[in-house]
């Protein structure tokens, strides 16, 4: 299903005129359409907000108002990086290819969680369970990953799409840096030292297969692969010094098309980087530790911790002195870095230098608040057990991710975007936007309630489901149908195709890449019905959906809450003919509210709509794979 994705040839500043000369580019906004509807006030009054100084603003915008085109516009004028933060990583990739259509001529990158499969590592001591960390990296989102930390490194004109995973470790910025090879044409040097500075900064001699963070030599032709993009660097060295830098795309095969360059910058294929003196500074720094707590350990009579810490951090010890890294390296984060206890970790935060230099943006605030809010709490709790039990020594608390008070510091203006805002962004913001008129002069959808078992007419709320899809997909229209359980959209999905209706479910166990690509294929048609839980609440744009059926919608709690039928029921109001059912027996307060709010919007947009004439029409959004870099 995942298609490998490609870069541009020479996509990243490998020439320090060109790094030098995109330092200095502007936003430049490209789109057909001017603002329209609530637009042109929302983006005056955000604008305006940013110039007085307001440190917190809310776009509180209505599903399909063109809330990001709205910050694409603020962006534009303020020409500052910017950070962009998801709740999920679905929501994430429609946003970076958004961006990325708004902006091609500037960097748009990528940044979530690079794991397709994470177990942490963790420990019960109820019955004695001790669980290594598992973990399954996707190589194309780690390079996503570097793409954009080299992007912040080397330019301004760069817009980062991430998840909540931005808040967690990722090495020291400085030492990253540093690290660096600056390699110019004419500079002295032989082929074993350049081979010693690549494997100084991790990168792995391959005589083969040359691969991301790869390189090999060929008598004094050298062929580097960085770990940012699909590009190899070709070096020649002549008479000790580099006689040659030519880069080309991965994929020229025949290996004739390589553009000549005067200079290449090579960053580290690692985050977390150190230098020969550092790893000396922070091997003594651990033995001490270590130490310090075989002490404790021994004197308190805790014999088997006392072993068991022992064993394995004399055996990561000797993993750092002979390779320069280690398996769970991030672990040594702080004695690595320099830290002191207790001092937050470096983020990719730090990779925008300082908060009053970047705009923050945060989409779906309302549940993405709330998630940055309870990570470190969650972290802390499980690594406190594996630090009482021996598993860890106590400096591994500070892997960590910031705590919000840190994460507060560490970002400067700030806009929440949502349909739904809560209290926090309502109480702390300077200026709370509304957006209600979208410019298509589309209005929220009907809403129909019905009953989960008609009595009357003996049917069940899936059969009226199987009755509605069929006639939508006579009309080539899609549906959504949102369940409460992973367990209820596999079973629904396999239902619906055994009655021969093309249909796909989506959650969060289905991996990252697939799901981008299973929203492309319905968005093109593959299929007809999109199953799902929460994922397909918050965002996500398919204006090819004209019917979202709400299951079990009376079951109170926080899948079928009033701010998550609102955004449920939003899915639907990107298409002229947008129609919601939910499916209750019981009409619950947060059905009321839901319901009411809609109701009101809806009021105002089809008066806005008589007042200035206007004819509602679908949104017509081209279809684009959600992670083509291209």
């Amino acid at each position: 299903m995942f298609v490998p994705l490609r870069l541009k040839s020479g996509g990243f500043g490998v020439c320090a005129q060109q790094t030098a000369r995109r330092k200095n580019m502007k936003f430049k906004l490209v789109s057909k359409f001017k603002p329209a509807g609530d637009q042109p006030e929302a983006i005056a009054k955000l604008l305006g907000g940013l110039k007085k100084g307001s440190r917190y603003q809310t776009l509180r915008g209505v599903t399909g108002v063109g809330k990001t085109f709205i910050m694409a516009n603020v962006i534009a004028k303020l020409q500052k990086p910017t950070l962009v933060i998801a709740p999920n990583k679905t929501l994430a990739a429609q946003l970076y290819a958004e961006y990325k259509n708004f902006f091609p001529e500037n960097r748009v990158c990528y940044f979530v969680s690079y794991y397709d499969y994470y177990q942490p590592e963790a420990y019960i001591p109820v019955s004695d369970t001790y669980i290594g960390k598992e973990a399954m990296i996707n190589e194309a989102i780690d390079r996503l990953r570097h793409f954009a930390t080299t992007s912040l490194m080397s330019r301004r004109d760069v817009i980062v799409v991430a998840s909540v995973s931005c808040i967690y470790n990722l090495g020291v910025p400085e030492t990253y840096f540093a690290s660096t090879l600056n390699l110019k044409i004419g500079q002295p040097i032989t082929r074993g030292d350049l081979i010693r500075q690549l494997v100084k900064i991790h990168f792995e001699r391959n005589q083969t297969a040359l691969k991301r963070g790869a390189f090999r030599v060929r008598g004094d032709i050298f062929e580097i692969m960085p770990a940012s993009e699909e590009i190899i660097y070709r070096i020649g060295i002549s008479d000790q010094k580099i006689s040659d830098i030519a880069v080309s795309d991965v994929f020229n095969k025949s290996g004739k098309n390589f553009s000549r360059l005067d200079e290449a910058i090579i960053f580290p294929p690692k985050h977390f980087v150190s230098t020969e003196p550092e790893r000396e500074r922070a091997m003594k720094e651990i033995k001490a530790e270590l130490k310090e707590r075989l002490d404790y350990l021994n004197k308190n009579n805790l014999f088997l911790e006392a072993e068991r810490l022992e064993r394995r951090t004399k055996y990561d010890l000797e993993m750092i002195k002979t390779l320069g890294y280690c398996h769970g390296i991030e672990n040594y984060s702080r004695p690595m870095s320099g830290k002191l206890a207790g001092e937050p970790p470096a983020t990719l935060l730090e990779y925008f230098k300082r908060p009053d230099d970047f705009l923050t943006i945060i989409d779906e605030s309302h549940i993405a608040v709330p998630q940055i809010r309870g990570m470190y709490e969650g972290d802390q709790s499980r690594k406190q057990i594996l630090v009482r039990h021996g598993f860890r020594l106590p400096s591994a608390l500070d892997n960590r991710p910031l705590n919000f008070k840190e994460f507060e510091e560490r970002i400067g203006q700030t806009i929440f975007t949502s349909a739904t805002p809560a209290g926090f962004e309502i109480k702390n913001s300077g200026e709370t936007v509304e957006a209600i008129i979208r410019p298509t002069g589309l209005v929220d959808p009907e809403i129909e309630i019905r009953p989960v078992f008609d009595k009357k007419n003996k049917i069940s709320q899936i059969d009226d489901l199987i009755k509605e899809i069929v006639k939508k997909s006579a009309s080539g229209e899609k549906v959504l149908a949102l369940t409460l359980t992973k367990k209820m959209a596999e079973e629904l999905a396999d239902f619906l195709a055994s009655k021969n209706i093309k249909t796909q479910y989506i959650h969060s166990d289905v991996k990252t890449l697939e799901r981008a690509q299973i929203l492309t294929d319905f968005r093109k048609g593959e299929f007809d019905v999109l199953v799902g839980i929460n994922l397909l609440r918050e965002g996500i744009d398919l204006p090819e959906v004209s019917l979202v059926a709400i299951l079990d919608a009376d079951k109170e709690g926080f899948l079928r809450s009033d701010v998550s039928l609102i955004q449920t029921m939003g899915r639907a109001a990107r298409n002229i003919k947008g129609k919601v059912i939910l499916y209750a027996d019981n009409i619950t307060g947060s059905i009321k509210e839901a319901v009411s709010q809609t109701n009101r919007r809806r009021e105002i947009q089809l008066a806005y709509n008589k007042k200035h004439k206007i004819i509602p029409k679908s949104i017509a959004k081209e279809i684009k794979d959600f992670l083509n870099v291209d």
